[in-house]
This record gives C-alpha cells, structure tokens and sequence, in this order.
C-alpha cells in the first residue's frame, strides 16, 4: 500500500463467506469479467494487473463427508483457482500451472545442464541393480526425495525427509516400489541460495558444515557472494524457459571454487535471507508485481 498499488489478499481455503466471487466470459468484449470479494476488498477481475502466488491452501470441507468433501474441493481449485489462472492481461509471479511444470527435478536436472551449469551425476531409479552399481560406481552417494510430501506421526509431530547419505548395503528390493533419486555427492565448502526477481539476482552463500543446511537454521552463516560472469543471466533465462518471473535456486560450492547445481524451487522461502542479509528482495517483488503484465 506504501506504493499507492490497491492490493487484496486473500487465501482460496477463505471460500465462503470470507471469500466469493463471480466470473463471467462470452458475454462482454473482455474474455474475462467479474468481481472478487473479501470481507474488506473487492476487485474487478479484467483490472488485475499482477497475482503473487505464495503457497495457498485450498479447503478440505471438514464437515463434509470424503466424497463430498472430495468433489467440493475439486469444484474449488478448478472454479476459483482456474478462474485465477485464466486472468487476462497479468503478470504472475508465478502462474501456479508453471511452478507445477518447473517443479520436476529431472526436468530441472535437464534442463540445467542445456543451460550450462554443472550437474552432479544423478540417477533416478527404481531398478535395484541400477542403484547398486551407480552407488559401486562413486565413492560417496546422497538420497533425496523427488518430492516433498507432508507426513505426521500418529501422535501430531511432523517429518520430513532430509538429503541423507546412502550406502549399497541399505539398499533392498523395496527401492523397486516406486522411483528415487540418487546423486554423486559434491564433496563441498558451502552452499549457494540463489533468489532471483525478474532480472535481479540475489546470491547468499550459507556456511553450516551440514549435508542439508535446511536440517538446522541455527547453524546457518549467511554472506551476500558473487556470481561467475554470465551465471545471473543464466539463471533468468532458465526461469524464462519455464515462463516463470521468479524463483529460489540451491547449489553447493566445491572445494576449488565450482558451483554444482542442486535444484530450483519455483516458489521456495526468500523472507529469511533478507533479514539476514538485508538484501531488498521483498523491494524487487513489489517492484516486479507493481509493473504489471509484460507488454
């Protein structure tokens, strides 16, 4: 609001009587009209010029029974999110059906590597003889899931699944049950995060001495770094293969200074590192969002 740019937030699971609206198309000259309303916000659907799409939750119908609950939620994310989705005349930052699509890793392994950033040997695999020989083949292997899930013990307490090392002896017949990934460990120093806005790079080395800097925050060191010449741009342009605006980028730095890609998170978490750091990235999304629709 500081901008003086109207803005209304809001969440889908909001849908009911702190969140409705009313879409219209083929009965005016725009292919979209309509009207968004919150309890304190309204807005016209053919006027929004920019979304930012940070993680929303979609509601679950909890006082439904499972089958209606199920068809209620799907009415929710293919009527109000498609209608979300098909908005004209936007910039999105990111469009949800783009993050989905970038948020393969061996797309992004693929990709990465067209890009000219070195890639980790990396095995995706459910073949127990397959994995056995890639671990045979290097010296140290790691194991990381190909996509997070939420899990909670009986008892309430969330996991999660931590980038660990893996070994031939640990590895059974149960690998062949479903995919997993495999990669040759980059015998590292520190970590790179990588926040890019549009076409501004934010790069913040991590020092913890950790596998997966994500197991212990208090661990963390952070230190505002460099790029090697040409890298910032090929991170832009590897977000504008995806048609993506912005993203988070993980690689680990080596012990003579080569950096390793790891992954990209098309919505991943930045708040952080501007505290630490204080680099104005909340400036550039609320710069990038303030543009409006790419000409």
């Amino acid at each position: 609001m500081s901008r003086g740019v109207p803005v209304v937030r809001f969440d889908p699971s909001d849908v009911g009587e702190c969140l409705s609206f009313s879409a219209w198309f083929g009965v005016s000259a725009a292919s979209l009209a309509g009207q968004l309303r919150t309890p304190s916000r309204t807005a016209n659907l053919e006027e929004v010029r920019a979304v930012y799409w940070r993680r929303p939750t979609w509601p679950h119908f909890e006082h439904l029974d499972h089958a209606d609950a199920r068809y209620a939620a799907a009415q929710v994310r293919h009527g109000l999110g498609g209608t979300l989705y098909a908005l004209p005349n936007c910039r999105y930052v990111n469009h949800p059906l783009r993050n989905h699509a970038a948020e393969h890793k061996p797309m992004q392994l693929a990709v990465a590597e067209r890009f000219g950033f070195t890639i980790p040997p990396t095995l995706i695999s459910n073949d127990v003889d397959d994995v056995r020989a890639f671990i045979a083949e290097h010296d140290e292997v790691i194991y990381k899931a190909l996509r997070w899930t939420p899990y909670q013990r009986a008892d309430g307490v969330g996991l999660t699944t931590w980038t660990e090392p893996v070994t031939a002896a640990e590895i059974n017949e149960s690998v062949g049950v479903v995919p997993h990934l495999f990669q040759a460990r980059v015998d590292k120093i520190a970590d790179l995060r990588v926040v890019v806005v549009g076409e501004q790079v934010f790069p913040v080395r991590i020092d913890s001495g950790l596998l997966d800097w994500r197991a212990d925050y208090d661990a963390l060191t952070y230190q505002v770094t460099t790029l090697p010449d040409g890298m910032g741009k090929a991170f832009v342009a590897f977000l504008e293969h995806f048609g993506l605006a912005s993203g988070s980028f993980d690689l680990a730095l080596d012990r003579e200074g080569r950096l390793h890609w790891l992954e990209l998170n098309p919505n991943g978490q930045w708040g952080w590192l501007e505290v630490k750091t204080g680099l104005p990235i909340s400036a550039a999304f609320a710069a990038l969002l303030e543009l409006g629709a790419a000409p």
